[in-house]
């Protein structure tokens, strides 16, 4: 099947190299673990080479120990909110050493942008807790329940210059209960992104995404 004009997700493996993934979190790694349970499993075609943390005590780095992953600390520097020019630069040579294929932000907090987006540009994924555009930033759970909406979810979108606006990759729906606290809504959220999130990886490595400007194809998959 050919889309044209459509640029499939290139994924720079050969038959003999598994797909490489860089996992960068800065929490307890609950998506992280969900992602390499799949790996493990086989539903994920693919490794984690490298698990990236800019909080020294992360929990995913934990986790990553536990399963016998590399896992490394980037001190982030002097910014709240992103990497400065030393760390950016110390995690583009990590990464590129250890020949990614793929970055997946599971509760990164940082913003990546610069040298960054551009040495791993159209290969970094990121999952959010709402149904984008709507709610992008930070608690997307809470901003969706004191809003008063009756259906929020998750995106997995690609990465790009702006906050949570690159191209969407899959969506799936969690519904706002009646009695509902932020803590509760946040906590199915994350049970849809444990799936999704394995899922959209999954396709990705085996090359059966395809991108159009900001709209993304499925290939030989129907996705609801």
């Amino acid at each position: 099947m050919k889309f044209l004009g459509c640029r499939l997700y290139e994924n720079m493996v050969s038959a003999e190299n598994k797909f490489r993934l860089a996992v960068l979190g800065s929490g307890k790694g609950s998506n992280f673990a969900a992602i390499a349970d799949g790996c493990t499993q086989g539903i994920i075609p693919a490794e984690i080479a490298v698990v990236v943390s800019d909080v020294a005590d992360a929990g995913i780095l934990d986790q990553a120990q536990q399963r016998g992953i590399a896992g490394e600390f980037i001190p982030p520097g002097k910014f709240r909110t992103k990497l400065d020019e030393e760390a950016e630069a110390r995690l583009v040579t990590l990464l590129t050493g250890s020949k990614i294929n793929l970055v997946v932000l599971a509760g990164f907090m940082r913003i990546l942008k610069g040298e960054f987006l551009r040495a791993f540009a159209g290969r970094v994924i990121n999952i959010h807790p709402a149904l984008l555009p709507a709610f992008p930033g930070l608690e997307a759970w809470k901003q969706a329940l004191d809003y008063g909406v009756k259906v929020t979810g998750c995106t997995v979108h690609f990465v790009d210059q702006g906050i949570d606006t690159g191209p969407i990759i899959a969506q799936e729906t969690v519904p706002v209960l009646a009695g509902d606290t932020a803590e509760k809504l946040h906590a199915r959220i994350q049970e849809t992104e444990h799936r999704l999130y394995p899922r959209v990886i999954a396709a990705l490595a085996a090359g059966k995404i395809a991108v159009n400007g900001r709209q993304t194809i499925w290939l030989d998959e129907p996705h609801s």
